[in-house]
């Protein structure tokens, strides 16, 4: 059995989410489509090329792009990369690219979708918990440069995604537990029953084969699409999805993406817990639940004193700030996210003081 939610962006389209789902590729790519690439971590090349004898028997002319795992994917050498083999086979507007893989690869692929001929069919097929719950739904690309993360990118909605929680049986422990850092997200900005499902039974919340963990994935692909469905270019409502992001971005740059991206996110998530505290926006029951449950699930809550000059420098080049002001989504309480603009420095300092290390 399958779940499908439709998200109504600019152009709709469906999230299959369910098992054993290669049969749905097909069906998302039409019959007008002729040639596909697939744009896969190196890691998944066995997986990868399965993807493409399924195409392959269903008609399709498929190309496979390996290219470096996690954030080593998203860089400018390895977008002309994708660009240059799609030239060389001559693929026009009706073919269409397909991301394999986590989080990054599905960024890239969107990336490489938006640019080519300004536009081709872009099918997302996430394999990490990330990437089924954040980087493929939404229609947001990007690739990094050395100034910050997700600094270059486009707008380009998928024509469907294919979640197949199968995919995540053999991904190790603690990458699905990285991936929860989105999820406890969406739990505080818009979906406490996801919190309550993860703190009733942590063990069959994050057991990829139980229907608890289903129900979790779905509950955050809702909102997600509930967000998108209404504000595709982030012109205001999409923003409570940056819950956290903005001193998450600057830790992975700061740790030159070494990171997990939900370990980092899950200091900026305590970090704005603290910060909409200490303005007394915050009670401080649901800055502890921030604390044990990210604890709970092995995720850090803490961080290095010394980085906080460099982190600061990178926060102000953030995407989400206005000129010279510094944006953050903060809570007023549990699913009432808000925006706090211009804090102070001293108060972003005394937050930060309440997460070092």
């Amino acid at each position: 059995m399958s779940n499908t939610i439709t998200v109504s962006a600019n152009n709709p389209y469906p999230v299959i989410i369910g098992r054993a789902l290669l049969g749905e590729l097909a069906p998302l790519l039409g019959e007008k489509v002729a040639k596909v690439l697939v744009i896969h971590p190196v890691g998944l090349s066995a997986s990868a090329e399965l993807v493409k004898e399924t195409l392959e028997a269903a008609g399709y002319e498929c190309l496979l792009a390996g290219v470096p795992d996690s954030e080593d994917a998203k860089r400018v050498e390895v977008a002309a990369f994708c660009w240059t083999i799609l030239g060389q086979a001559d693929f026009t507007r009706s073919d269409a690219v397909i991301g394999f893989g986590g989080g990054s690869t599905t960024d890239l692929a969107g990336f490489v979708a938006a640019t080519w001929l300004r536009g081709v069919r872009l099918i997302q097929i996430p394999t990490t918990l990330l990437g089924m719950v954040d980087a493929s739904v939404g229609g947001k690309t990007g690739i990094n440069t050395s100034e910050g993360k997700n600094l270059v990118g486009a707008f380009h909605s998928p024509s469907g995604v294919l979640v197949d929680l199968d995919a995540l049986q053999t991904l190790a422990k603690n990458e699905i537990l990285a991936g929860f850092a989105e999820v406890v997200k969406y739990g505080f900005i818009a979906d406490p029953v996801i919190l309550d499902l993860i703190e009733n039974n942590l063990a069959e919340a994050t057991d990829p084969s139980s229907d608890v963990f289903e129900e979790i994935v779905s509950r955050s692909i809702q909102i997600k699409s509930n967000v998108v469905g209404v504000d595709f270019k982030e012109n205001g409502l999409r923003e409570i999805l940056n819950y956290g992001h903005t001193l998450g971005h600057a830790i992975e740059l700061a740790e030159r993406y070494k990171w997990r991206h939900g370990a980092a996110i899950s200091i900026g998530m305590v970090f704005v817990a603290e910060l909409a505290r200490l303005a007394g926006r915050l009670p401080d029951a649901v800055v502890d639940r921030h604390r044990s449950i990210l604890t709970a699930l092995g995720l850090p809550i803490s961080y290095p004193a010394e980085k906080w000059p460099q982190l600061l420098a990178t926060m102000k080049r953030d995407k989400k700030a206005r000129g010279a002001n510094l944006r953050f989504i903060v809570l007023d309480d549990l699913a009432k996210p808000t925006v706090m603009t211009a804090p102070t420095e001293e108060m972003l300092f005394a937050a930060f003081q309440e997460i070092t290390a």
